[in-house]
């Protein structure tokens, strides 16, 4: 176990000025606080705080986030306190010390929820301070290189959390090198045939081709001298899980790996990175598309290098990496290598909050920004694994601002990238100048103009399109918000129709005094609860007015067309359906002058059905409001209305207002009576076809000895298109009957 000087000393190595009592008071603090405590292993506890502040120093880190290594289960383990630890050394590293705690006592487990409130709680903390992050990862590295401590019931969904969250997250930060060891760790647990065999074989081909490495070494390490380049080569070979998982998703064998060896050139600046590539491609020739310059186009967490293949010496393909050497510090390290970072910590905390200036940051303020628009926790981790797991690809605006987004981004999701509004008022775009679908695949180098329309609303099937968790955030928020939208509406018109049959005044500013009687948090959710039938007008009527009576409920109930017209009558509501059918024009123009609320038809975000016997454009229909789940349209002749005789709150006025040249159809049921023989199903079939109307279900009801009654339910244009089709039908010589069922 690592003594107490020789912990001061890895720090000096790299920050001659540490402050050595610190790190002194951490160590005895932690080492007395947990005491006899042992590890699964049987080593003393102490061990593994004692390892993650190891792994710090690897990435020299500063002597606070050391301390906070040292610290970081002691509040959690032992009889420590916040308190006690804000006394001892500061209220900063009190507080980096309970954010970890905090977060270790919902660990991530395989509950999605719990999982993903854990990695909201991981994020919002990285926020705050980023060395929440390094403790967390290198404490999350030392737990995986002992893993096999564990008992096994517990190793497969520990190793899973590291390859599904942690693995990624270090790679989102930049940390390359710490990603590439957890999953090499946690591949051994989660697929260990896999691992065993392509770790076997890569010692094989590493083992036969060590005289080719080091020649090309040589030959590289030569040619630089030889161009008065200042360079180091080192080679590098390609991990297990890189391999696998290159061959699983290309489908590719080991023979087919064509880079299994790669080589790491690393300069003094970034000039020199220009030179020697030059240099390298007059040598050899250039694999085509296998040239990447992320120095120019740097990724988004940071890194910078130039990419290249060529073909060398013997004919294989050898991969390169050229960068400088702070390049490369950053392409270990990520985050970790920004000097923001290693300044100890500040009288305000400053040093190590959120810096604009890195990339990666970037992300995380974007991810940051999902957790404060009301994702739900499994939505949350979709759309946040989305991000950690995709390549990206680069595009610009017409002003030439990069973008960067994962492969398979859509115009949508760069119009979100761009801005949420932007992307919420998209409804086209221009790609290299061209008009193309808003589905189109985005690929590197794209110049994207987003064509917008204040009047556009997102569609809910943009969600399935869409590939960025933004985008399908932004997406799914703006349809509830619709949705909720259309629902105020619809309840602003019921109690405003209420209150006037009832003779009382109405203002929605009224409604603020009731607001803890009606339990409603403000008067838009009083609105939308009505308009979804969850809360009843009478009940807003008596919050307001408790002396209210409904008188209608003592009057006896009337005939069904007399009952229809004195309902409707009362509730006094006129609603209109886009995309059903169409009133004459001066009927139409009458209504919309008494105030009708445009609700979205059946494929609209309201929900608006048609109830089981359907209705087509032609029948009088009306409308019943079905508590939380929108509107169910009935023909006006269905005998299943009287089971809503007592409550005309919930009729609505309801009208076909189909557009022109419209070919949406419509759900209306039949049945029909056939004689029991070979071949009449199928002349059924054809007269209907030949109608061109649409069999959505067929169900046998009745069968004797010599007719059988079938129940059908059809898509049909219009009430013309359907009596048309009854009527050929009756003509047809195998049919006895035919009617439509109206309930």
């Amino acid at each position: 176990m690592m003594r107490q000087y020789e912990l001061v000393e890895r720090v000096q190595r790299y920050k001659p000025d540490v402050n050595e009592a610190l790190l002194n008071k951490a160590y005895v603090y932690a080492m007395q606080k947990h005491g006899h405590q042992r590890r699964a292993s049987g080593d003393p506890y102490f061990s593994h705080p004692l390892e993650v502040a190891a792994i710090l120093t690897d990435m020299h880190m500063d002597e606070a986030t050391v301390a906070v290594a040292l610290l970081h289960d002691t509040i959690e383990d032992t009889s420590a306190t916040r308190q006690e630890i804000d006394e001892l050394f500061g209220p900063d590293i009190g507080k980096l010390v309970e954010g970890l705690t905090k977060l270790k006592k919902l660990d991530l487990v395989s509950k999605k929820a719990e999982q993903a409130e854990n990695l909201r709680k991981l994020l919002l903390a990285i926020s705050e301070d980023v060395r929440v992050l390094l403790v967390k990862l290198a404490d999350r590295l030392h737990n995986m290189r002992t893993l096999h401590h564990v008992p096994d019931s517990k190793r497969l969904r520990i190793a899973e959390e590291t390859m599904d969250i942690y693995a990624p997250l270090a790679g989102r930060m930049g940390m390359q090198s710490m990603r590439e060891e957890l999953e090499e760790l946690a591949f051994r647990y989660v697929n260990p045939d896999a691992y065993r065999t392509v770790t076997e074989r890569l010692e094989e081909i590493f083992a036969r081709n060590q005289g080719v490495v080091d020649e090309i070494t040589e030959l590289l390490a030569d040619l630089f001298e030889k161009s008065g380049i200042q360079a180091s080569v080192k080679s590098r070979r390609k991990k297990a899980w890189s391999v696998f998982r290159k061959m699983e998703t290309k489908s590719l064998s080991f023979e087919q790996l064509s880079d299994l060896f790669g080589f790491r050139v690393v300069v003094d600046n970034v000039e020199d990175c220009y030179r020697a590539l030059g240099v390298i491609h007059q040598r050899w020739s250039m694999v085509p598309g296998r040239f990447k310059d992320y120095i120019s186009t740097p990724k988004q967490n940071d890194y910078r290098s130039i990419h290249t293949t060529i073909v060398g010496p013997s004919r294989q393909r050898i991969e390169l990496q050229i960068r400088t050497a702070q390049m490369n510090k950053v392409a270990e390290y990520g985050v970790a290598a920004h000097s923001i970072y290693k300044d100890g910590i500040k009288p305000n905390g400053a040093a190590h909050t959120l810096s604009n200036e890195t990339n990666a940051y970037a992300w995380l303020r974007r991810t940051i920004e999902q957790l404060t628009d009301g994702d739900n926790p499994e939505d949350f981790l979709e759309n946040t694994k989305l991000e950690l797991f995709q390549d990206q690809v680069f595009c610009f605006t017409p002003k030439g601002m990069l973008i960067a987004l994962p492969r398979g981004a859509t115009p949508i999701d760069f119009a979100y990238a761009v801005h949420t509004e932007v992307g919420d008022t998209c409804v086209g775009a221009k790609v290299n100048g061209r008009v193309m679908p808003l589905m189109t695949e985005l690929k590197n180098g794209d110049e994207v103009e987003i064509i917008r329309s204040k009047a556009q609303v997102p569609p809910a099937a943009w969600e399935s399109v869409v590939v960025t968790g933004k985008a399908r955030s932004a997406i799914r928020r703006a349809t509830k918000n619709a949705i909720r939208k259309q629902y105020s509406g619809l309840g602003l018109r019921i109690l405003e129709r209420a209150f006037e049959r009832s003779g009382k005044k109405f203002s929605k500013e009224s409604l603020k005094t009731v607001l803890h009687r009606l339990a409603r948090k403000d008067i838009e959710d009083v609105l939308t609860t009505v308009g979804r039938g969850e809360l009843a007008s009478n009940d807003v009527l008596r919050a307001l007015y408790p002396d209210y009576k409904d008188e209608r409920a003592a009057q006896p109930q009337r005939p069904r067309e007399e009952g229809w017209s004195k309902i409707r009558d009362a509730a006094g509501m006129l609603f209109q359906i886009p995309g059903l059918s169409s009133a004459s024009p001066s009927r139409a123009a009458a209504r919309e002058a008494a105030g009708a609320v445009p609700i979205r038809g059946v494929r609209g975000d309201l929900p608006v059905r048609f109830a089981p016997e359907g209705a087509v454009p032609g029948d009088r229909i009306v409308g019943i409001l079905q508590p939380g789940s929108g509107i169910t349209i009935y023909p006006i002749q269905s005998p299943s209305l009287t089971a809503f005789d007592d409550q005309p709150e919930r009729w609505i006025d309801v009208r076909w207002d189909l557009e022109e040249g419209s070919k949406e159809r419509f759900p209306a049921r039949v049945s029909v009576t056939a004689i029991n023989a070979p071949g009449s199903l199928a002349d059924i079939a054809q007269v209907m076809a030949a109608n061109d109307a649409n069999i959505h279900n067929l169900s046998m009801i009745r069968t004797a000895p010599d007719f059988t009654e079938m129940l059908v339910d059809l898509e049909v244009w219009d009430l013309k298109h359907l009596n048309r089709l009854l009527s050929q039908l009756k003509d047809n010589s195998s049919v006895s009957e035919a009617r439509r069922v109206n309930g």
